[in-house]
């Protein structure tokens, strides 16, 4: 495996605490592989049999039944998924597909369950990543039935925000279809909410937002550190 992607997954607070014997053990079957966009890296219900790391590029996770599909979460570098599964020796419960050209570590589910057994830093490490993700699950569960579609959607846009270094003009991070199926509603919804939000500061040129009035914007989507703080 080459130095780089090495050093890279190494930095992780997943595997930074670990026995230096026991992360190279870990390595040692793991490959990198670059992927170009739209390539489904991962299907549901199929054995998890490597944990995904995103050195670079992004992946949508999804999920699809009854010929409908659904965007559940999007991975950024540097991290991974699907931890639940691999640790579980369980099928995976959501597909995965790149969303651009990405550049992804596998590492093979069984190294990671046996350096489980014998490295109490790297369990501990595990238990810490589960316990963020379970939390992060509860506060898309509690966004999605605690709020309308339009606060949905103020609340993403002022978190957006955030990520771009608070300017009051910022680009959306992907097209408005895939923002639609992540905030559980339908393209023409969304596009009907981008309306209703108008009159309380927000222009939209494409997928160029603007937030013209910080103030009132955040006083009609009320965020809540307890469902839009993803660091806690």
């Amino acid at each position: 495996m080459p130095d780089s992607p090495f050093r890279e997954i190494r930095d992780l607070a997943l595997f930074s605490q670990m026995a230096d014997e026991n992360f190279s053990a870990l390595m040692r079957g793991a490959y990198v592989q670059n992927f170009p966009a739209q390539i489904e890296l991962i299907t549901e219900g199929n054995p998890s049999d490597f944990l995904h790391v995103v050195l670079s590029g992004s992946v949508d996770l999804f999920s699809a039944w009854n010929d409908r599909e659904t965007s559940l979460a999007t991975v950024r570098p540097i991290s991974t998924f699907i931890l639940a599964a691999t640790i579980k020796d369980a099928p995976y419960l959501m597909s995965a597909r790149t969303l651009e050209k990405s550049r992804i570590a596998l590492i093979p589910s069984q190294d990671v369950r046996a350096v489980f057994d014998i490295d109490g830093n790297f369990a501990r490490a595990i238990v810490t990543e589960l316990a963020q993700c379970y939390r992060s699950v509860i506060k898309a569960q509690k966004d999605l039935k605690l709020r309308t579609s339009l606060e949905r959607l103020a609340n993403y846009l002022l978190r957006q925000q955030r990520r771009a270094g608070g300017a009051e003009s910022f680009d959306l991070d992907f097209e408005k279809r895939r923002l639609a199926s992540v905030l559980g509603m339908t393209a023409e919804n969304l596009s009907r909410a981008f309306k209703g939000l108008q009159p309380y500061g927000l222009e939209v040129d494409g997928t160029r937002i603007t937030i013209t009035n910080q103030a009132e914007f955040e006083r009609f989507a009320k965020p809540n550190p307890l469902i839009d703080d993803g660091s806690t």
